[in-house]
């Protein structure tokens, strides 16, 4: 069974940056296209951005365009959510979980019902 992990979130201050890993326990992520969501207090969990399994579509969502990216290190078996200018409103429970629909990307990435093998999530917290 695929079980991901999320690290890296913590406190950081407006305008700073933080990178979230995705790591992979039992199961080789190179060939799952992996999203990242995010999820404030009381709302569903939100689409953040996706990365095919190969040359295939990255996808992020629009009001996030220019300032998060998205990565993959299939050497490290890991997915990485370089957030840059980070804002308060970014502040949320950030999750990476494997596409159930194939290896690439859907664009725009879909809803979590097309999302499975979650991981326990990690808070990222925007404040001065």
């Amino acid at each position: 069974q695929v079980q991901l992990v999320e690290s890296g979130g913590g406190l950081v201050q407006p305008g700073g940056s933080l990178r979230l890993s995705c790591a992979a326990s039992g199961f080789n992520l190179e060939h799952l296209a992996i999203g990242w969501f995010r999820q404030f207090p009381g709302k569903e969990r939100e689409g953040v951005s996706c990365i095919s399994s190969s040359n295939g579509p990255t996808y992020y969502a629009n009001s996030l365009k220019g300032r998060f990216t998205i990565s993959r290190d299939n050497a490290k078996n890991a997915v990485y959510l370089q957030m840059n200018s980070l804002k308060p409103e970014d502040t949320a429970v950030y999750y990476c979980a494997a596409a159930v629909y194939g290896r690439q990307c859907e664009v725009p990435m879909g809803t979590i019902v097309d999302f499975g093998s979650w991981g326990q999530g990690t808070q990222v917290t925007v404040s001065s």
